[in-house]
């Protein structure tokens, strides 16, 4: 195992990951104790004399990506690399933005998890069973209550925002996650960066604004990371950002932006479905959770030993077997003390994917995505994401 993690990219949570930069931001922003070290490259003190914080999550936005494409204004000012968390994945990273915590204490462990609680595999973010229909907020389930999060936000010394896009700004997820922030909406990138704007300029009152744009991340979905629709889209975004910052010259405001993943790119050969495999099939007693790059695998009792010869013997080139306790005890989710439902939220095995494979499984009824950028896995495209900042 120790051989094997030498070989992948996983998080550095002891002071190079994002929890490490959120730990640097609530320290600068007076809050209490936290629960891991400040970023190395960010210290509290630099940020505790701004008088404003902004921090903008660019959905998919790689380390590798952006270094690629040239002279940018984002470019020029990246201070380090940074890893995301595990799975490298939305569901999990946004949490940590919001929490403060890495996935060991949030135990949101990816877009599809098992929650025993509600007796369902669900999509956690539009919290959904993953088939599909109402929210579970809808069917009398509180999702304040259900996620149980403190947020950054509440222990702030000063006023927060919550940026996001109309359409997730009101979603049960969000709700759950904003704590004290007054949450603000906006509908495209003009929008996004207007909103920002104002609430800086607005007063001469510290304030702390979290913002979150997810187009970067939805065209390398649909195109693919390396297209010309992403490399397009970038140069828009980067402009923006650019503007964004010669507006808020002489505000004093601390600006950072970062990602909570990269992406990298399949193809159809890269593929894999478990249709396609039915003795692995036959082995589970759940669909697939985690992520298409890291799935959890939940194995019928007296089924462990073959599952784990299967894929060592007819998936080798595609993917690692490990137990799921095994990537906690190396501290892949994290370090210090375990959600009480965490091991419940990671099945037996993971199937963590080789090279740019992914493992999809379908439902009855349901149409899986068919992605080309892909990410959750531990691949330096997917790990690592940049660390900008300025100060204006």
């Amino acid at each position: 195992m120790t051989h094997l993690l030498s070989e992948l990219h996983v998080p550095d949570y002891g002071n190079a990951s994002i929890v490490n930069l959120m730990a640097s931001i609530s320290l600068g922003l007076g809050s209490g104790p936290v629960d891991y070290p400040a970023l190395r490259e960010l210290p509290p003190d630099e940020l505790a004399d701004a008088r404003n914080v902004l921090l903008l999550v660019v959905d998919g936005l790689g380390y590798e990506y952006l270094r690629g494409q040239g002279d940018t204004h984002l470019g020029r000012h990246v201070r380090a690399r940074l890893t995301s968390v595990f799975p490298s994945t939305t569901a999990s990273a946004i949490t940590t933005f919001l929490t403060g915590t890495a996935p060991l204490q949030h135990a949101v462990t990816g877009w599809y998890m098992y929650f025993r609680e509600l007796g369902a595999v669900s999509a956690v973010l539009p919290f959904t069973p993953r088939i599909g229909g109402p929210s579970y907020d809808r069917r009398g389930v509180d999702p304040t209550r259900f996620f149980g999060h403190r947020t950054v936000f509440d222990h702030l010394a000063v006023p927060s925002y919550l940026v996001a896009p109309d359409a997730i700004l009101d979603s049960d997820f969000s709700r759950s996650h904003c704590g004290r922030a007054v949450r603000t909406g906006y509908r495209n990138l003009a929008g996004l960066m207007d909103r920002v704007h104002k609430l800086l300029r607005r007063n001469r009152k510290r304030r702390y604004v979290y913002a979150y744009w997810s187009e970067l991340d939805s065209l390398a979905h649909r195109h693919g990371v390396g297209s010309g629709e992403v490399a397009e889209h970038l140069v828009s975004l980067d402009a923006a950002i650019a503007d964004l910052c010669a507006g808020l010259a002489g505000s004093d405001t601390a600006v950072i932006v970062t990602a909570d993943h990269g992406l990298l790119d399949t193809d159809v050969g890269s593929r894999l479905w478990l249709d396609d495999h039915p003795e692995l099939a036959e082995s589970l007693a759940l669909p697939l959770c985690g992520e298409p790059r890291a799935a959890y695998c939940y194995v019928r009792p007296g089924r462990h030993a073959s599952f784990r010869d299967y894929v060592r013997g007819e998936l080798t080139q595609q993917a690692y077997a490990f137990t799921s306790d095994e990537l906690v005890e190396r501290g892949l989710y994290g370090n210090g003390t375990a959600h009480p439902r965490l091991r419940e939220r990671i099945g037996d095995f993971t199937l963590v994917m080789k090279g740019n494979y992914v493992m999809r499984d379908r439902l009855w009824g349901e149409t899986p995505p068919d992605h080309v950028g892909v990410h959750g896995g531990v691949s330096s495209a997917e790990m690592y994401v940049p660390l900008v900042v300025r100060r204006l």
